[in-house]
């Protein structure tokens, strides 16, 4: 059974420059691990990801490669701010969010 706490005004106002910070390193890591996991599941030598202007590449490729762009951003987004709101607690005993 989880325990409901509530959040002071004060500490989700000291938690924003955390959130701010941890979502930009959070959008940084995935461009990052998505270049990664494109490279090894893309037919090609260092092929960049399709974009959905380019002509050459399919409605196929495109779609894949921005569903995997996604998958990869919201799982590394929430792996850092869940982090980020953990050292938080750690930090200050209390929850930043809820």
């Amino acid at each position: 059974m989880r325990r409901e706490e509530r959040t002071s005004r004060s500490a989700r106002i000291l938690y924003r420059p955390v959130g701010i910070t941890s979502s930009i390193v959070a959008g940084v890591v995935a461009g990052q691990v998505f270049k990664q996991v494109w490279k090894r599941v893309s037919a090609g030598d260092g092929a960049d990801a399709p974009r959905a202007l380019e002509s050459e590449y399919s409605m196929k490729e495109v779609l894949a490669a921005a569903a995997l762009q996604g998958a990869v951003f919201a799982v590394v987004k929430a792996a850092v701010d869940r982090g980020g709101a953990r050292a938080f607690q750690r930090a200050t005993g209390e929850w930043p969010g809820d």
